[in-house]
């Protein structure tokens, strides 16, 4: 594994993290926490130190089955970034919530959820910049930095093209974004990125494998059953994803390469990109969502890459 500085912040995280929304239960399984734990034990060993989840990845279900995974475990080894804004309700809608104290409420559940004492990266979830600009938010958060409650603040951008919140990041003492990138959308290239390291932000690729169709699995024609989230992607959209991944497949990736590994290292070779967070369904796939640490064009080109 090979490790990046996150920014401004003095977190050393693995070029490779580890992705939760699949923990809530909206991409086609429900987990156990046995399978949770085995995703974890494989991520340790594999030298994964970043786990990404989020308050509505169900309702905080992500967060406590990480938590009670750390209770069990050294919660020194791994470096925790969850998120907020949002409510789950049982039918997979979301309400948002942005006002001071019930976001202080929520980073008070995510605690005891998760079973820390701390978060190292607390991150608002996907906000609108009406929501982004509110004084009396980022004012109690910096109380929570302060309080050490919070390691540091992120930003988990809405849209890929979101360079507002970027630009203004340093002035409320946000030290990392979140955002979409992969082989399939390149739009941070054009503004955020370069901001990004203006600023010497932290930058978190979300969506890597573009929900999963990087991954190579899936050609022309696959249909999803109705409790995968891709299910609710357009139509017209999935076609065109996965005709495009057809050709990448054919005319970019290396002979003897898995797709996954590959797609995941593209990301990682931007000099703006800090980690990947790629999602995972069992052990296997955490497997070779590693492998891609060790292909050549991420220690090639990224200044930061520290072997470990």
């Amino acid at each position: 594994m090979k490790y990046r500085k996150l920014g401004k912040t003095d977190l050393d995280v693995s070029v490779v993290g580890l992705g939760t929304w699949q923990f809530g239960g909206e991409w086609g399984k429900d987990f156990t926490q046995k399978q949770v734990d085995e995703i974890l034990d494989m991520a340790k060993n594999e030298g994964i130190n970043l786990i990404d989840t989020a308050e509505c990845y169900g309702d905080h279900l992500s967060e406590a089955f990480i938590g009670d995974y750390l209770n069990r475990n050294n919660r020194e080894d791994w470096i925790v970034a969850t998120k907020f804004g949002h409510h789950f309700h049982d039918n997979f809608e979301r309400t948002r919530h942005w006002n001071e104290n019930k976001v202080l409420k929520q980073l008070d559940k995510s605690l005891k959820t998760l079973q820390t004492d701390y978060i190292d990266l607390y991150q608002a979830h996907s906000c609108t910049d009406e929501e982004f600009n509110n004084d009396a938010l980022w004012t109690m958060l910096d109380k929570q930095v302060q309080a050490g409650k919070i390691r540091h603040l992120g930003i988990s951008l809405k849209g890929n093209d979101y360079v507002y919140q970027t630009d203004k990041s340093s002035e409320i003492n946000v030290k990392a974004i979140q955002v979409v990138y992969n082989r399939l959308d390149l739009t941070p290239e054009e503004a955020v990125f370069p901001s990004a390291q203006q600023q010497n932000l932290g930058v978190l690729a979300r969506v890597p494998l573009a929900s999963g169709y990087l991954t190579g699995k899936y050609k022309p024609g696959a249909v999803f059953n109705e409790n995968d989230v891709r299910s609710r992607h357009n139509s017209d959209e999935t076609r065109r994803k996965l005709q495009l991944v057809e050709e990448i497949a054919q005319n970019e990736v290396p002979e003897g390469v898995k797709m996954a590994s590959w797609s995941l290292a593209w990301c990682l070779k931007h000099s703006a990109v800090t980690s990947v967070i790629p999602g995972c369904k069992n052990p296997e796939q955490v497997q070779l969502n590693a492998r891609a640490a060790e292909l050549d064009i991420v220690s090639s080109v990224h200044p930061q890459s520290v072997n470990k």
